[in-house]
């Protein structure tokens, strides 16, 4: 089961996104605007889309590693724990970062 309280808290503030599909994936919920993932819950680990470029920059804060799923990396994806997130200027901040990415990408 995923986070209800974190689905809830991204809801409140990508909810009103034009395009936006809440779906149910890998045993969680995945936020996917205009077809692109932008970001998503497993367990109580927030998933950010944010792109290869980013991953450097994102690996070197406290709370976040790759996101692997099935034993594979998914390049340009983290995983921040609770503790990452925790603060809501955090979390707001790790959710728009993976809107403005899903954004750049064409529409599917």
């Amino acid at each position: 089961m995923y986070n209800l309280t974190l689905a809830q808290r991204i809801h409140d503030l990508i909810g009103d996104q034009p395009g936006l599909q809440e779906k149910k994936m890998f045993g969680g919920v995945g936020y996917i605007l205009s077809g692109n993932m932008a970001c998503g819950i497993l367990n109580d680990d927030l998933i950010v889309r944010l792109g290869s470029e980013a991953m450097p920059e994102a690996l070197a804060k406290a709370h976040v590693r790759p996101f692997d799923s099935y034993g594979k990396r998914m390049s340009g994806w983290v995983l921040v724990g609770p503790g990452g997130y925790a603060q809501e200027a955090d979390l707001k901040d790790w959710i728009w970062r993976g809107v403005e990415f899903a954004r750049s990408l064409p529409a599917k």
